[in-house]
This record gives structure tokens, sequence and C-alpha cells, in this order.
């Protein structure tokens, strides 16, 4: 049955976007977008553009765009800022990534061009391949978090936004496990003063995004808005957060495939996947602290699906390899290359091979504007905290404490469908098919 719709603020005015980092990602999506407002594409890639949402029984007929069902930022109400060590505007950081060509890029020359990067919170020791010269100085971390604060009062009021959102789009950083540090608010505050090392520049964004009730969505895998700190900070604030780690290319495959072996029951022995890319990413990620964070993000899918524990005579001790290859030619077009060893009836064995030949930021930069969009209806929409529902856009999602993160993509599209038909006040899709039987 129907209820009533949550009370949800309307989206008027401007709707800042604000991306640390102005890399690939990054000027993938801004272009995009300016070339969707510009009638010169199409936002293939994004559910809150091109996908639909079925309401009430099928026989209804009834399934609207997302875009028309749920009361989102129109992209032509979109401004954009980003920070980043790096002082090249758009369009020259978008030539040097070399994603776009120049059929594309050279429309939006004088667009991309005016916008520039405001000066980065960064510190080589956490990203070592990366040497920036446009970042902040100051005697403290707390110091450099309160200059970010500034920059995000400044930029809402130089470009008369009425709201903002950020979506992490820079570099992975090194490997940092959850410590006492990252435990309270307290703590991390008092960690920030004493410039303690296991606050990495990530988390100086996410605390002050919070602080200014600006939505905060993490698009690497580093250890940020899910520290415990972190995420009662956005509690106290009432602010919306979500991560962590674009789910793009290897991955997204992972959450489609592994489910499909679990609904037959078909057993796994090993699945072994190796990557190369030659872009930024790559090069980061040729770093093997760097790459620890990255691995541990993509490590975590498998056992979550196939819950091992539940199914041992399918799953137990199954043999999982991630290899990340930094391989300049290639660029921005990653190559993914997967080898399953399944177990099907009497034990006999077979194969599934997958070899993915993408391109890491055309499917990032509508995950992007997705999450941009959602996280500022979660918002006006009231919601704080983890946001379990955008879990569909990445590699390691949060989950509340004491529950597993979901992984199985399809179960991850449900739950973000449902959710948008409860702000709506529509039933929820069982699909159960009872009111179809006499």
């Amino acid at each position: 049955m129907t209820k009533s719709p949550v009370a949800i603020r309307p989206a008027r005015g401007k709707l800042g976007v604000l991306t640390p980092g102005l890399g690939a990602v990054a000027t993938t999506f801004i272009a995009g977008v300016e070339s969707i407002r510009r009638g010169t594409s199409k936002p293939i890639g994004s559910l809150t553009q091109m996908a639909t949402i079925r309401l009430g029984q099928r026989a209804e007929k009834r399934s609207p765009l997302i875009r028309d069902f749920v009361p989102l930022a129109g992209l032509d109400d979109i401004v954009f800022g980003a920070w980043d060590p790096i002082p090249d505007d758009a369009y020259t950081s978008a030539k040097k990534a070399g994603v776009l060509e120049d059929r594309h890029l050279e429309p939006l020359r004088e667009f991309l061009q005016a916008i520039r990067p405001m000066k980065a919170v960064f510190d080589q020791h956490y990203v070592t391949r990366i040497h920036g010269t446009h970042v902040k100085t100051g005697a403290t971390k707390r110091d450099l978090a309160e200059q970010l604060r500034q920059d995000i009062r400044d930029f809402k009021a130089a470009n008369g936004c009425d709201r903002l959102v950020a979506v992490w789009c820079g570099s992975t950083e090194i490997y940092i496990a959850p410590s006492a540090v990252h435990a309270t608010i307290e703590s991390f505050e008092r960690g920030m003063d004493e410039n303690h090392p296991d606050i990495a520049p990530s988390m100086l964004y996410a605390w002050a995004c919070i602080m200014e009730h600006v939505p905060y969505n993490n698009g690497a895998p580093n250890l940020a808005v899910d520290a415990p700190a972190l995420l009662a900070l956005a509690e106290r604030e009432g602010v919306p957060v979500s991560g962590k780690d674009f789910k793009t290319g290897q991955t997204w495959m992972k959450t489609v495939i592994a489910p499909a072996l679990k609904a037959r029951m078909l057993g796994l022995a090993g699945w072994y996947s190796t990557n190369i890319l030659g872009n930024r990413d790559g090069e980061v990620l040729d770093d093997p602290a760097s790459f620890k964070t990255k691995e541990a993000s993509k490590l975590s899918v498998l056992h979550t699906i196939l819950q091992p524990e539940m199914y041992p005579d399918l799953y137990e001790g199954f043999s999982h390899v991630v290899r990340i290859n930094y391989y300049p030619p290639r660029g921005d077009n990653k190559e993914g290359w997967d080898n399953i060893d399944i177990v099907g009836w009497m034990g006999y064995p077979m194969q599934i091979k997958v070899n993915f030949l993408c391109r890491d930021s055309i499917l990032a930069a509508p995950i992007v504007l997705d999450l941009a969009l959602l996280s500022d209806l979660a918002g006006r929409a009231g919601r704080k905290g983890i946001q379990e529902w955008l879990s569909f856009y990445y590699k390691s999602p949060m989950a509340p404490a004491g529950l597993l993160p979901e992984h199985d993509l399809f179960i991850q599209q449900t739950k973000l469908k449902n959710t948008l038909r409860h702000l709506m006040g529509e039933e929820q899709i069982t699909h159960l098919g009872l009111e179809y039987q006499p």
C-alpha cells in the first residue's frame, strides 16, 4: 500500500558539485555534463538520467524515468568546483588525462578553462607517486581543514549556490588501519591539532565537508568518511555520507558473476584477477602502500557475496588473487583479465574467462553525477549518516555497525529503487506476484 511521501525540500537554485581531485574522472564528469547540457551527448551510464522505475503493479504500466519521479536537481543548475595539487585548469587536465578526444574537448575548451582548482590539502607521504605544487600550508592539520571550510563557504557565495555536495575523485592514499585517533570526534579533532600521522588528507576533506553540511561521497578506497569519528560527526551534523571506491570495471563484473554462481549453487575454487592501467590512478597504484588500500577494497567483494561460512562445501578456502600493473601506453583504457575456476556437479571443474577492455573514467563519470544528485536528494529529504542505498555505486560499500555490507549488484539496485519509492510514498516492489494469482 502507498503511504505519505517523505517531506523533501525543493531543489531550488544552483547545486555546487565539489570534487577533491581534478584529474581524469572529474574532468570527464564535468565535460560530459556540459556536453549533455548542450545537447551534443546523452547521459549514458547514469541511472538518474536514463533509468526508469516501476511503480505499483505490472498491469498499471507506470514506469517513469527516475529523474521525472523524484525531485532531483536539474543538470542546468549544476556548478563545478574542485581542489587539486596540480594547478592545471579542467581543459589542460583533461588533455593530459587523454580520456576524451579533441572532437569532444575542443567545443568545451573555454568552459573547461574557466574551471581552475583550489589549492589542495596534499601530502606526498600519503600519495607517493604524485608531486603536488598547488598545495595549502598550515601549522596543523586542523588549520588545513579550516582552510577547506573557508574554500567551501567562498565557493558557495561566489557562485550563488543554494546547496553543495562533494564527491571524492582524487587518488588512492596509502593504507591506514582504523585506530584510536579515528574512534571518536574528540580523538579525531585532537589528532588534527597534533598532526597525527594516521589522519590523511581525504579525512580532512570529509571533516570539512561535514562541518559545512555538505553531503560527502568517497570515490576512493581510502579510510575517510567511514572512520567512526567521521560517521559520528555526520550523524551529529545531520549530513548524508556514502562510500567507498567507485565500482567501475572488474569489481562491477564480480558483483554480477558471483551472485549468478551462488544462485545456481556452483562452487568456486579460485578467482584470479589482473589489471593493466596507465593513467594517474595506475601510477599511484604502482606504489605498494597505495595498492594495499585498493586491494583491501577489491578483495572484500567475493567473500561477502558467497558467504563461505554458510556454504563451506562450495566456497570454503577459495583462492582470490588481485593484481594491478601500471602500463603507461594503455592510458585510461584499463584492461581487466579474470580467470574463474568453478566447480559443478560431482566435483567437475569448469572455467569462466573474462577480458574486459573498459575505459575507467567513462564508467566512473556517470557514477559521480548520480552520487551528486542522489546525495543532494538525501540531504533535502533530511537523511543523515550512512546512505546504504547508494551501495550500488561502490566496491566497498558502507553499512551500519554490526552489519556486513551488501555487495550483490541486483540487491543493491533493488535497495536503491525501493528507497526512492519510500521517499515518494510508493509501495515497495517485492516481485511476489500474488496479486496476479486467481
